[in-house]
């Protein structure tokens, strides 16, 4: 069978959901390195569009949320050179983790408050091919995460202060090491690929406004990625992913609760459940330059209670692609609608949630 250099590298694109699982925006960046070029270089950018709102539960005195998250961009790089037959060299700029959020309609719970995250990861990443079936795969990753906050509530103050202060805390980017280590099952002939990818976790330090430190985990995650041609020119791809989300907590020392009457330290962000996310895919070769894909994406609705700076619990994603490709260069142009799964927090009740999300990759075959 023919060589695929189509669906499985297809845009899979995410919405935000600013807490938990939702704070992830990229995925795995190991599988540059099974780019068939012998030197190959990409760029990519996803414009993501969410609309999460909520009402107030029963007995909360307060109005409407409005929608709490804002349009946001990713980008993302990276290159890849095969140093010979059996060794590969990569390295990817990412945008890994992320969130934004506004509560900026007057008269809900946490009118005023808003929510930044932001992170820059640098993965420098390598492969061995052991056979023409088994390869090893791995790397460093160097991550940084950084953030501001600022929450408005009747019930929230900081340290020393009454119900109702404005709490705002700002941290610097935080550089952490992590890794990366792979392995990947291949059949060329049919198009097979098993690859499975451990990432690590990392530990970033912060201080609040009273130079307490506290730490934020970004955790561990393992993905199988697969693909196996059905029929003539036709793929199937996708992956299964778990993160350890109930490892990350955003809980600064100074941040008091005063919702049970007396002051208490409570988290900001958290996440009770780790999260699987599931993707399966199509991909279909038209004529030697066009292909396409349909996607869908899944990640269970767990029912937990989620923070007031999430709005979300799972989600089901719909794509199509669209990939052209000729001896230099790959175009895949993407487009996916995100239905957001209804959540509860402490105070509100969301529901009826959606996002758009439209992408671009270029790459470029050397």
């Amino acid at each position: 069978m023919k060589d695929y250099m189509m669906a499985a590298t297809a845009l899979a694109m995410t919405a935000t959901m600013a807490d938990a699982g939702g704070i992830e925006r990229r995925g795995d960046p190991s599988m540059i390195l099974f780019e068939k070029s012998k030197n190959y270089a990409e760029f990519s950018v996803v414009n993501v569009n969410p609309s999460v709102s909520g009402t107030p539960l029963p007995g909360v005195p307060t109005g409407p949320t409005g929608n709490i998250l804002k349009s946001y961009r990713n980008f993302a790089g990276g290159i890849k050179t095969d140093i010979n037959d059996r060794f590969t060299l990569g390295l990817v700029i990412d945008e890994p983790m992320g969130a934004d959020v506004d509560y900026k309609t007057p008269g809900s719970f946490f009118a005023g408050s808003d929510a930044d995250v932001g992170s820059i990861s640098v993965n420098l990443l390598a492969r061995y091919k052991v056979s023409d079936r088994f390869s090893v795969y791995g790397g460093l990753r160097y991550m940084g995460l950084d953030g501001d906050i600022t929450v408005i509530s009747p019930v929230t103050a900081p340290l020393g202060s009454g119900p109702g202060t404005p709490y705002t805390l700002s941290v610097d980017k935080d550089y952490q090491f992590g890794y990366l280590l792979g392995a990947a099952y291949e059949i060329p002939d049919i198009a097979l690929r098993l690859a499975l990818t451990y990432e690590s976790k990392t530990e970033h330090d912060f201080k609040d406004n009273t130079g307490a430190s506290f730490d934020v985990e970004i955790p561990r995650a393992i993905t199988l990625h697969f693909q196996s041609g059905i029929a003539a020119n036709t793929l199937v791809f996708g992956s299964i992913k778990w993160r350890e989300w109930t490892e990350f907590t955003v809980q600064p020392f100074d941040f008091i609760s005063f919702a049970s009457g007396a002051p208490v330290n409570v988290p900001i962000a958290f996440n009770k459940d780790d999260v699987w996310t599931y993707e399966l895919g199509v991909g279909r070769r038209v004529n030697a330059n066009w292909s396409g894909a349909a996607t869908i994406g899944y990640e269970k609705q767990e029912g937990s209670q989620v923070g007031n700076l999430a709005g979300t619990d799972g989600f089901i994603r719909y794509g199509l692609a669209a990939i052209y490709e000729n001896d230099a260069i790959k175009i895949t142009t993407g487009i996916s609608y995100i239905d957001l799964g209804n959540a509860n927090s402490n105070v509100t009740a969301f529901r009826n949630n959606d996002a758009i999300a439209v992408g671009t990759k270029i790459g470029f075959k050397f």
